[in-house]
């Protein structure tokens, strides 16, 4: 099967054609050369098309590329880009080559529901997703042969209104394929390349598109097509839309129809990784090949189980999709008999003791060979939530490891900041970005330069939440109060403090406003003042998350608080970038220990914005007592108004004594040493060991690797 190479006829001058690989690689969209090059073309242009270089390129004027035809400075820079692309692909002397040339030739094939890979595929709701994007990148960086499986939501994931009252609106928007860094997969007589896969009783068409990250592909797979009932064509519709009975369509195409996209491919994996129990029918698939294939079932299932990592995410209870058996039974009637079993034996394999249910996490946990949590803690809490599928054992011998999770740093540092460590670390920290020693030459950064180069950071963040608020009051003719809750009064001098993350009751979203009064005493403060930024969506269906934002948004728009807290609409990889990198702190405050990592404050981290973080998922392994503050105690207080209490009373207390007055004391030259030490010490301690290459490593050389060895 192939991509085709003409998917859109683009006028391009023959000199500059190769802008077209570029755009349709989101290698681009991690490194800087390439970026300035796409934003050269036309800074206009490139802001109007949300830094897209596919539609930008589609709409530019012949005229303004014709002039650049004309630059010959334009021109050297873009042979420079072509030619570090080229030798990147070429993957020639990557890490995994080196460290494991025994792995020649073995591909893992990576599941998710979701991948948050840039702003311009809307295919991701959150957390999940964005690691599933860096995991990616980062395999792509070090040249672990990894092939992405997933969805291509026509409509994406929710986009969040707010409306004058603060209540989330969910507005779902079509893509424009044409204008996405996407391309149809075409079969070997040169048509579209559509699949039958079975679904319950009938059959559904599945087209399928391609996304390359760098040196890894991204398959995706799509139902609305020709041919598909109006109900089959809305199986992809929406990420995370829908009934139950939706969700499980979904699985079933997810787990099931991409394994069998694969094999259309003529892709076979060594090694099938499920990030998250939405992909986990891909094992009953596996273990169905095996057995159609001759194989006894209990041969089958230990093959499957050798070649099989999977991943859980979700600490909460209510995170894990279980489905009732009667659903089930409808939908695998006529897929249990090619397993060889009958229904109560099929039923059994994603059955929990002492719990009704088809378990999704509680099928890949007994499928698979190798199981990880992303933290451990996280590891901890899963060990405990899953002991009895192994009755036998120990609570601590429950085989559940873990992977703490980490962020693509070459993402997710802002690029100035980036260039600073070019200057100081060496021009190489990327591709030597796990490495200590290297982070230890943080030090040697003037307090001016970094202090600086925050400072511009906090402009852009807040010159872009102006700019929004603008746009909203003069597009959607919204209330004024609007404007204001959307961060127009922000202050740049003041103690910024950021929160962003999904809407949920377990994230405790308002604990710091759990007292009034005393937030007023430093939202107002005429010497040391300190203002908060918000923003995160609510799912859909949460009615409960929606009330928490609807709090917060009407605070914003209170005049008592004066344009101190503000709520940025509709929180995406585009907002969160500006978040942080430009607030001067990360706040996170979730109930302990239900976090099951956090990768929002590695991001902030690595920029040199502190954390002040509950003591839970990576923040409990990453505070070492002086790059940030903790909330609470490791595992947290529990549950409840008492809790609550004594969190929030943290929470006031360090801010009061310790946050607030070290931001606040500037020598002679309005710099504050104390806190620009506080961000050195972040950043040395944080990139190395919370990024997205530490991450990948570990999974290489822990779970991959081994189970590659078994599966041989």
């Amino acid at each position: 099967m192939v991509t085709t190479d003409s998917y859109h006829d683009w006028n391009l001058p023959e000199r500059v054609a190769r802008l077209k690989d570029l755009a349709y690689n989101l290698w681009w969209s991690w490194h800087p050369e390439a970026r300035a090059l796409f934003k050269e073309i036309d800074r206009t242009l490139w802001a109007d098309t949300h830094h897209n270089p596919v539609r930008m390129l589609r709409a530019c004027p012949k005229v303004v590329l014709d002039a650049r035809m004309a630059d010959k400075g334009f021109l050297s820079r873009y042979d420079a880009v072509i030619a570090a692309f080229d030798a990147y692909m070429a993957g020639n002397d990557t890490w995994f080559s080196k460290a494991h040339p025994e792995l020649k030739g073995v591909t893992v094939g990576y599941f998710s529901a979701e991948f948050g890979v840039h702003n311009s595929l809307r295919i991701y709701s959150g957390g999940l997703g964005i690691l599933a994007g860096d995991h990616c990148k980062a395999a792509s960086d070090l040249g672990v042969p990894l092939i992405g499986v997933g969805f291509m939501y026509p409509q994406g994931y929710v986009q969040q209104k707010i409306s004058s009252d603060g209540w989330q609106q969910n507005v779902y928007e079509q893509a424009d394929w044409d204008a996405s860094p996407i391309r149809p997969v075409l079969g070997p007589s040169g048509g579209r390349m559509l699949l039958d896969i079975p679904l319950g009783r009938g059959m559904v068409k599945v087209a399928v598109w391609k996304v390359q990250v760098g040196r890894v592909p991204l398959y995706l797979m799509d139902t609305n097509v020709d041919g598909n009932s109006p109900h089959d064509r809305e199986i992809s519709g929406r990420l995370y839309g829908g009934d139950r009975t939706m969700r499980l369509r979904q699985e079933i195409i997810l787990g099931i129809g991409g394994v069998r996209m694969l094999r259309a491919l003529g892709v076979h994996p060594a090694i099938f990784h499920a990030n998250e129990g939405h992909s986990s029918f891909l094992f009953l698939e596996l273990a169905r090949e095996k057995v159609s294939a001759g194989k006894p079932l209990d041969e089958a299932l230990r093959e499957v189980a050798d070649g099989a990592v999977f991943t859980t995410h979700t600490p909460v209870e209510a995170g894990h999709d279980v489905f009732a058996e009667e659903m089930i039974s409808e939908y695998f009637s006529s897929y249990w008999p090619q397993l060889g079993v009958e229904r109560e034996q099929f039923l059994d394999f994603a059955r929990v003791p002492g719990h009704s249910g088809w378990n999704m996490t509680a099928l890949a946990l007994k499928m698979a060979g190798r199981r990880n949590a992303v933290s451990r803690r996280h590891g901890q809490v899963s060990r405990e939530m899953w002991k009895s599928l192994w009755p036998s054992r120990p609570v601590d011998e429950v085989p559940i490891s873990h992977v703490t999770n980490g962020v693509h740093l070459a993402t997710w540092v802002q690029q100035e900041i980036g260039a600073v460590y070019d200057r100081y670390l060496g021009e190489d920290w990327r591709e030597r970005q796990d490495d200590p020693a290297l982070w230890s030459k943080v030090a040697a950064i003037p307090d001016e330069v970094l202090w600086l180069q925050h400072n511009r950071n906090k402009s852009q963040l807040l010159q872009m939440m102006r700019a929004r608020a603008r746009a909203k009051w003069m597009t959607e003719k919204s209330d004024p109060s609007q404007a204001l809750a959307g961060g127009a009064l922000l202050d740049h001098s003041a103690l910024t403090i950021g929160f962003a993350r999904r809407f949920a009751g377990y994230k405790r979203a308002t604990l710091i406003l759990h007292d009034i009064e005393r937030l007023k005493k430093m939202l107002f403060d005429p010497w040391r003042p300190v203002q908060l930024v918000f923003a995160g969506k609510a799912h859909p269906a949460d009615d409960g998350g929606k009330m928490l934002i609807q709090q917060i948004y009407r605070l914003a728009k209170d005049p008592a608080f004066g344009g101190r807290i503000a709520f940025v609409e509709d929180y995406d990889m585009h907002v969160a970038r500006y978040l942080v990198q430009g607030v001067d702190m990360w706040l996170n405050n979730p109930l302990a220990p239900l976090e099951a990592c956090g990768t929002s404050g590695q991001k902030a981290g690595a920029n040199g914005v502190p954390n002040f973080s509950v003591l839970d998922g990576w923040w409990e392994e990453g505070y070492n007592g002086a790059n940030g503050w903790p909330i609470g105690q490791p595992g947290g207080r529990g549950a409840g108004p008492e809790a609550d209490q004594a969190d929030a009373e943290d929470i006031y207390a360090t801010l009061e004594r310790k946050v607030i007055p070290l931001y606040y004391d500037r020598d002679d030259l309005l710099i504050p040493r104390g806190w620009v030490k506080l961000m050195k010490e972040s950043i040395r301690s944080v990139a190395p060991k919370y990024g997205a290459s530490r991450m990948v490593k570990d999974y290489v050389n822990g779970l991959y690797a081994p189970t590659a060895a078994a599966a041989r």
